[in-house]
Protein backbone atom coordinates (compact mmCIF):
# COMPACT_ATOMS: atom_id res chain seq x y z
CA UNK A 1 0.00 0.00 0.00
CA UNK A 2 3.16 2.46 0.87
CA UNK A 3 4.50 2.30 -2.73
CA UNK A 4 1.32 2.04 -4.78
CA UNK A 5 0.23 5.80 -2.83
CA UNK A 6 3.66 6.84 -3.33
CA UNK A 7 1.91 8.82 -6.52
CA UNK A 8 -1.31 9.34 -5.02
CA UNK A 9 -0.34 12.45 -2.88
CA UNK A 10 -1.54 12.77 0.56
CA UNK A 11 -4.00 10.17 0.92
CA UNK A 12 -0.75 8.15 1.74
CA UNK A 13 1.01 10.42 4.09
CA UNK A 14 -0.45 9.68 7.34
CA UNK A 15 -0.08 13.60 8.90
CA UNK A 16 -0.29 15.26 5.38
CA UNK A 17 -3.75 13.26 5.15
CA UNK A 18 -5.32 14.16 8.53
CA UNK A 19 -4.27 18.11 7.96
CA UNK A 20 -5.93 17.75 4.56
CA UNK A 21 -8.92 16.31 6.13
CA UNK A 22 -9.00 18.71 8.97
CA UNK A 23 -8.44 21.40 6.47
CA UNK A 24 -11.18 20.58 3.83
CA UNK A 25 -13.77 20.04 7.09
CA UNK A 26 -13.04 23.61 8.00
CA UNK A 27 -12.96 24.96 4.80
CA UNK A 28 -16.81 23.56 3.83
CA UNK A 29 -17.69 24.83 7.43
CA UNK A 30 -16.75 28.59 6.09
CA UNK A 31 -18.47 27.66 3.04
CA UNK A 32 -21.73 26.19 3.89
CA UNK A 33 -22.43 27.84 8.22
CA UNK A 34 -23.21 25.61 11.17
CA UNK A 35 -26.15 24.46 10.23
CA UNK A 36 -25.30 22.89 6.64
CA UNK A 37 -23.73 20.05 8.74
CA UNK A 38 -20.64 18.05 7.43
CA UNK A 39 -21.00 15.62 4.46
CA UNK A 40 -17.65 13.15 4.82
CA UNK A 41 -18.39 12.28 1.17
CA UNK A 42 -17.58 16.03 0.31
CA UNK A 43 -14.87 16.17 2.85
CA UNK A 44 -12.91 13.66 0.98
CA UNK A 45 -13.71 14.87 -2.52
CA UNK A 46 -12.42 18.29 -1.41
CA UNK A 47 -8.88 16.80 0.32
CA UNK A 48 -8.41 14.71 -2.66
CA UNK A 49 -9.01 11.19 -0.98
CA UNK A 50 -11.06 7.93 -0.98
CA UNK A 51 -14.22 8.49 1.76
CA UNK A 52 -12.96 5.46 3.74
CA UNK A 53 -9.63 7.55 4.79
CA UNK A 54 -11.73 9.52 6.82
CA UNK A 55 -13.22 6.68 9.15
CA UNK A 56 -9.88 5.46 8.56
CA UNK A 57 -7.98 8.31 10.54
CA UNK A 58 -10.78 9.70 12.50
CA UNK A 59 -13.29 7.05 12.82
CA UNK A 60 -16.58 9.56 13.03
CA UNK A 61 -17.73 12.76 12.01
CA UNK A 62 -17.60 14.35 15.20
CA UNK A 63 -14.02 12.77 15.90
CA UNK A 64 -12.74 14.76 12.40
CA UNK A 65 -14.63 17.70 13.92
CA UNK A 66 -13.39 18.05 17.50
CA UNK A 67 -9.49 16.78 15.68
CA UNK A 68 -10.14 20.04 13.29
CA UNK A 69 -11.02 22.38 16.26
CA UNK A 70 -8.33 21.20 18.23
CA UNK A 71 -6.12 22.39 15.67
CA UNK A 72 -7.88 25.40 15.14
CA UNK A 73 -8.21 26.45 18.82
CA UNK A 74 -4.20 26.60 18.77
CA UNK A 75 -3.88 28.64 16.18
CA UNK A 76 -6.78 30.90 17.57
CA UNK A 77 -5.37 30.87 21.06
CA UNK A 78 -1.95 32.49 19.87
CA UNK A 79 -4.00 35.27 18.54
CA UNK A 80 -6.77 35.82 20.98
CA UNK A 81 -5.03 34.75 24.19
CA UNK A 82 -5.30 38.38 26.51
CA UNK A 83 -1.80 40.42 26.63
CA UNK A 84 0.47 39.85 29.63
CA UNK A 85 0.54 43.22 30.88
CA UNK A 86 -2.25 44.95 32.50
CA UNK A 87 -5.28 46.25 30.24
CA UNK A 88 -8.20 48.05 30.80
CA UNK A 89 -11.40 45.56 30.23
CA UNK A 90 -12.50 47.39 27.22
CA UNK A 91 -8.79 47.22 25.11
CA UNK A 92 -9.12 43.45 26.29
CA UNK A 93 -12.63 43.10 24.62
CA UNK A 94 -10.75 44.51 21.26
CA UNK A 95 -8.31 42.42 20.95
CA UNK A 96 -10.50 39.22 22.46
CA UNK A 97 -13.00 40.07 19.17
CA UNK A 98 -10.48 41.11 16.80
CA UNK A 99 -8.76 37.69 17.04
CA UNK A 100 -12.46 35.90 17.09
CA UNK A 101 -13.32 37.57 13.94
CA UNK A 102 -9.85 35.80 12.29
CA UNK A 103 -10.74 32.44 13.42
CA UNK A 104 -14.38 31.98 13.44
CA UNK A 105 -14.21 28.81 11.56
CA UNK A 106 -12.79 27.68 15.29
CA UNK A 107 -16.07 29.33 16.62
CA UNK A 108 -18.37 27.58 14.67
CA UNK A 109 -16.98 24.19 14.68
CA UNK A 110 -17.04 24.44 18.99
CA UNK A 111 -20.51 25.51 18.09
CA UNK A 112 -21.29 22.05 16.14
CA UNK A 113 -19.48 20.23 18.17
CA UNK A 114 -21.67 21.60 20.94
CA UNK A 115 -25.08 20.96 19.27
CA UNK A 116 -23.92 17.70 18.57
CA UNK A 117 -23.69 17.26 22.42
CA UNK A 118 -20.39 16.39 22.87
CA UNK A 119 -19.27 16.19 25.89
CA UNK A 120 -15.12 17.39 25.94
CA UNK A 121 -16.20 20.13 24.23
CA UNK A 122 -13.93 23.48 26.05
CA UNK A 123 -15.35 26.86 24.93
CA UNK A 124 -12.76 28.46 27.47
CA UNK A 125 -9.13 26.69 26.69
CA UNK A 126 -7.51 29.17 28.40
CA UNK A 127 -9.44 29.65 31.17
CA UNK A 128 -6.99 29.53 34.36
CA UNK A 129 -4.49 31.87 32.58
CA UNK A 130 -7.58 34.64 31.47
CA UNK A 131 -9.03 34.09 35.01
CA UNK A 132 -5.63 34.82 36.55
CA UNK A 133 -5.06 38.20 34.31
CA UNK A 134 -8.36 39.53 35.10
CA UNK A 135 -8.09 38.59 38.85
CA UNK A 136 -4.47 41.13 38.41
CA UNK A 137 -5.99 43.32 36.36
CA UNK A 138 -8.55 43.99 39.31
CA UNK A 139 -5.99 43.99 41.96
CA UNK A 140 -4.46 46.69 40.22
CA UNK A 141 -7.52 48.96 39.88
CA UNK A 142 -8.21 48.76 36.54
CA UNK A 143 -11.46 47.18 37.03
CA UNK A 144 -13.97 47.74 39.89
CA UNK A 145 -13.26 45.14 43.12
CA UNK A 146 -17.34 44.59 43.18
CA UNK A 147 -17.35 43.27 39.47
CA UNK A 148 -17.61 39.31 39.12
CA UNK A 149 -15.19 37.96 37.37
CA UNK A 150 -16.16 34.68 36.48
CA UNK A 151 -19.46 36.64 35.12
CA UNK A 152 -16.94 38.83 32.96
CA UNK A 153 -15.56 35.80 31.53
CA UNK A 154 -18.38 34.61 30.72
CA UNK A 155 -19.49 37.77 29.21
CA UNK A 156 -16.49 38.04 27.21
CA UNK A 157 -16.70 33.98 25.63
CA UNK A 158 -19.97 34.90 24.94
CA UNK A 159 -19.66 38.29 23.06
CA UNK A 160 -17.44 36.25 21.11
CA UNK A 161 -18.89 33.50 20.27
CA UNK A 162 -22.55 35.50 19.17
CA UNK A 163 -21.01 38.39 17.24
CA UNK A 164 -18.39 35.59 14.67
CA UNK A 165 -21.49 33.31 14.54
CA UNK A 166 -24.07 36.07 13.48
CA UNK A 167 -22.03 38.86 11.78
CA UNK A 168 -22.00 37.88 8.03
CA UNK A 169 -25.70 37.78 8.80
CA UNK A 170 -26.16 40.78 10.72
CA UNK A 171 -23.94 42.64 8.24
CA UNK A 172 -26.33 42.02 5.27
CA UNK A 173 -29.21 42.50 6.99
CA UNK A 174 -28.01 46.05 7.54
CA UNK A 175 -26.61 46.55 4.33
CA UNK A 176 -23.05 47.32 5.86
CA UNK A 177 -20.21 45.26 4.85
CA UNK A 178 -19.02 42.94 7.02
CA UNK A 179 -15.84 44.97 7.72
CA UNK A 180 -17.39 47.96 8.48
CA UNK A 181 -19.14 46.41 10.99
CA UNK A 182 -16.56 44.40 12.46
CA UNK A 183 -15.04 47.78 13.12
CA UNK A 184 -18.27 49.52 14.14
CA UNK A 185 -19.44 46.73 16.71
CA UNK A 186 -16.12 46.35 18.42
CA UNK A 187 -15.56 49.93 19.11
CA UNK A 188 -18.91 50.28 20.46
CA UNK A 189 -18.41 46.91 22.76
CA UNK A 190 -14.81 48.15 23.70
CA UNK A 191 -17.21 51.58 24.76
CA UNK A 192 -19.30 49.78 26.91
CA UNK A 193 -17.06 47.49 28.77
CA UNK A 194 -15.65 50.89 30.21
CA UNK A 195 -18.87 50.62 32.68
CA UNK A 196 -16.49 47.63 34.59
CA UNK A 197 -13.81 50.37 34.81
CA UNK A 198 -11.64 50.33 38.02
CA UNK A 199 -10.08 53.90 39.92
CA UNK A 200 -7.37 53.20 38.08
CA UNK A 201 -8.98 53.90 34.52
CA UNK A 202 -6.67 56.49 33.27
CA UNK A 203 -3.26 54.29 33.68
CA UNK A 204 -0.65 55.56 31.11
CA UNK A 205 -1.25 51.89 29.56
CA UNK A 206 -0.30 52.26 25.60
CA UNK A 207 -3.27 53.34 23.83
CA UNK A 208 -2.67 51.55 20.54
CA UNK A 209 -4.75 48.44 19.92
CA UNK A 210 -3.73 45.00 21.18
CA UNK A 211 -4.81 43.01 18.32
CA UNK A 212 -3.00 41.13 16.32
CA UNK A 213 -6.50 40.00 14.11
Amino acid sequence: MGKKGASSGPSMDSELTAKTLERAALDLLERDGVLGGLNLREVADRAGVNRGLVYHYFGSRRDLLRSALRRNVRERIAAIRLQDRPERFGSRVRHALKGSVRYASAFRLAVLLLLDGDSQLRLMPDLPRTQELLRQDQEAGLIDRDVDLVALHTALTSLSTGYVLARSRLAKEFGVGVRELDERFIGLAERLCSAVDGPSKDTDEPAEDSGKG
